[in-house]
């Protein structure tokens, strides 16, 4: 069925690309009318009708597989009541059928251009705007109608495929054009006029595929994001990795057919008498067709490599080569529009013993290595050598297969000697994501396991200082302080709490710890690493730069509600009040007597408890406070934050650590950590109101820089 899915989509867009290209050709190169005269604008006009019924049919079939696969039900497949229930239940549907009206105004047109006698350009143009709508409408169903900022990208996305439709629809013209030259002397004028429309499109070709590849860069850094190795592990990346390639070998076919193969094309009949065209054409042209054709007979002007003929046939040759390398490369992007984009891909199983990186690599100081030095100099005088060499050759025209050999040569070799010093050990769970979210209660049981096993080695704090550590060949690794745990995947850990670090001493815990267990500990390791670095931290917000995620958690409230910290994006900050009884009393009945001027600043409080407690105490004073104080969850989310206690001043990485009896954290409404205010180790803070009003202010001001962060650790 998803074979059938893909060539339903491929079919239709092929035709919708074809129609919209054909159109945009006819309309750019008909600047006289005698042009649609020619045999071969008839044959492309007959297929019009055609293409249309082929975009309608293949809008049926896609309608037909979305339906089986929406409703999770085979033989809905083909029911058409379930088809129409499709339509009018989701946007999906409502998509479809704006696609299967414009479809339907296009087939219209088509057949308009085609029984219609005296043809204008404008009636090329009218085709060109209609077969743009259904492919408009598939960017709202595409990924980037799916994206949170589909505002930004969905425009993107149209540009992009509109460009596609106009450079690769325009295509079959331009090989009905070249298979219909064969005798110059017969055709005369119509074949100047063929010339020059040949012209014509090979010069705003170039803009065209700039404007391809801009998007399709930014569109294509969107759905990967920081996932690079997706493209060599999933159905998306070897989709998208294909059809760079063929982008890549069209793009020089194109350049091979613009800068040589064309002028041979026109010479072809160079003894036809232009004259009376081109008065004509001082007369008609518009100063834009003046400057196009002014500028292609600069560019052809003194080409003499090989013959006319021998070009003729290796336009042919070529043309129909990239062609079909086009088709090809729809059908790839087809099936990227089917597939999970590589930021979402599940990577399950990594299948090299290598992954490429630089702050695991060089980062991590290998750089200090003079082998490492050696290869990475050697790598940069090869490319340095390719790139003179090629340079040097054109300029002394030297044969192109042994510039191009040669170059090619010292380029690989240069990668080959540069990549490899960037590689470090990878396992088959190295890109694996956790399924266990980054929250609370994962941290605190994690916190557990890392007790029991883990602290005789790394240290109660995972400094590396354990009782045992002295004793191990290798020290252990410094889980907290060093960026150790930033340079490795969550995979990574998962790898090495279940089997192990062969020759560092460290045993593997696959019998005493489940998986779950084990993404436990790999997101508490993560908690730590992430909290020290939030010693940066401090009571004043530090203006438009969100840059850490607090782990999330849920909580039930005294009053009975319930929630979570995710609740609260996009509609409050969140002041997290981390208080112990009755210690912090007097702070929390002052910020009760505040609770309407911090909801007016749009700043919710959550008291949490630090410890054990007086449930009668706290119970009374929850009962009489408008603040939510928290009674279910709180074990969870103390034992979380406790983590982001550190400052710079007071790191504490010794012993067990220390833990501030009140801390106060800020989240804003994005969901990032932004501020923190511990009352025994800060000077000034929170104390003053006014200074908490004025960061709040300073928050309820800024506007999303970041989407919100990740709640899984990668």
């Amino acid at each position: 069925m998803e074979i059938v899915a893909i060539l339903a989509r491929w079919s239709q867009l092929v035709a919708n690309l074809v129609l919209l290209g054909s159109c945009l050709y006819l309309a750019i190169a008909g600047t006289r009318r005698e042009l649609f005269d020619n045999a071969w604008v008839i044959r492309l006009e007959k297929l019009f009708p055609v293409l249309t019924a082929i975009v309608l049919v293949g809008l049926i079939g896609v309608l037909a597989t979305t339906t089986g696969k929406a409703t999770g039900i085979e033989s809905n497949t083909w029911k058409l009541d379930a088809w129409i229930e499709i339509v009018r239940h989701t946007n999906m549907g409502h998509m479809w059928a704006l696609r299967a009206i414009s479809a339907l105004f296009l087939m219209a047109v088509s057949v308009f251009i085609y029984v219609k006698r005296e043809r204008a350009r404008w009636h090329y143009v009218m085709g060109a705007c209609i077969a743009s709508l259904p492919l408009v409408a598939s960017a709202m169903v595409s990924h980037a109608g799916a994206d949170e900022n589909f505002m930004v990208y969905v425009p993107i996305y149209a540009i992009h495929i509109l460009m596609a439709g106009a450079w690769f629809g325009a295509l079959p013209a331009f090989l009905l054009i070249v298979f219909d030259r064969h005798n110059c002397d017969a055709k005369g004028i119509q074949l100047v006029l063929n010339v020059d429309s040949l012209k014509r499109f090979s010069v705003i070709a170039l803009p065209i595929m700039v404007a391809i590849v801009l998007t399709g860069l930014i569109l294509t850094d969107r759905m990967v994001e920081e996932d690079y190795h997706a493209l060599v592990a999933s159905t998306y990346g070897w989709a998208l990795v294909t059809k760079i390639a063929l982008l890549i070998a069209i793009l020089f076919i194109a350049y091979q057919a613009r800068s040589k193969w064309l002028p041979s094309f026109e010479r072809v009949c160079d003894s036809i008498d232009r004259s009376s065209l081109d008065k004509e054409e001082k007369i008609n042209q518009s100063f834009f067709s003046k400057w196009v054709h002014k500028t292609t007979q600069i560019e052809n002007y003194g080409y003499v490599e090989g013959t006319s003929d021998s070009g003729v046939v290796r336009l042919r040759k070529w043309v129909r080569v990239e062609f079909v390398l086009a088709l090809l490369l729809v059908l790839f992007a087809t099936i990227l529009s089917n597939s999970v984009p590589a930021k979402h891909a599940m990577v399950e199983n990594w299948p090299y013993p290598f992954r490429f990186t630089i702050d695991g690599s060089i980062g991590a100081g290998a750089w200090n290595d003079p082998t490492v030095q050696f290869f990475l100099g050697l790598g940069v005088v090869l490319l340095v050598a390719a790139f003179g060499l090629f340079w040097l050759g054109k300029k002394k025209d030297w044969n192109f297969r042994k510039r191009a050999l040669v170059t090619s040569v010292l380029v690989v070799s240069g990668i080959a000697a540069i990549l490899p010093q960037f590689a470090v050990v990878a396992y088959p769970e190295t890109y694996r994501n956790t399924p266990v979210p980054f929250d609370a209660i994962s941290i605190s049981n994690g916190s557990v396991h890392f007790s029991e096993f883990c602290t005789s080695c790394h240290g109660p704090q995972g400094k590396g200082n354990g009782i045992l550590a002295k004793t191990l060949s290798m020290p252990p690794a410094d889980l907290l302080t060093e960026p150790h745990t930033a340079r490795h995947t969550a995979g990574d850990f998962f790898h090495w709490l279940g089997y192990g670090i062969e020759n560092t001493g460290m045993p593997g815990f696959i019998n005493s710890l489940s998986e779950e267990d084990r993404w436990d500990t790999v997101n508490y390791i993560h908690a730590m690493s992430r909290g020290y670095q939030a010693r940066l931290l401090g009571p004043a917000v530090i203006p438009n730069k969100p840059s850490m995620g607090p782990p999330v958690f849920q909580f039930t409230a005294y009053d009975g509600t319930t929630g979570t910290l995710k609740d609260f994006r996009q509609t409050a900050n969140v002041l997290l009040v981390f208080f112990s009884w009755p210690n912090s009393l007097d702070r929390l009945k002052e910020l009760s007597e505040s609770y309407e001027k911090l909801r007016s600043l749009k700043t919710v409080v959550l008291a949490v408890p630090l410890d054990g407690y007086s449930e009668a105490a706290v119970a009374g004073f929850a009962a009489d406070t408008p603040l939510e104080v928290v009674r279910d969850g709180w074990f969870e989310v103390k034992n979380s934050y406790i983590l982001y206690r550190r400052t710079l001043k007071y790191p504490d990485i010794l012993g067990s650590g220390n833990i501030p009896d009140h801390m106060e954290f800020l989240v804003d409404r994005f969901g990032y950590l932004r501020a923190r205010w511990i009352p025994s180790l800060d000077q000034s803070g929170w104390s003053d109101l006014n200074l908490l009003t004025s960061q709040l202010l300073q928050l309820n001001q800024e506007k999303e820089i970041l989407p919100p962060p990740r709640d899984h650790v990668h």
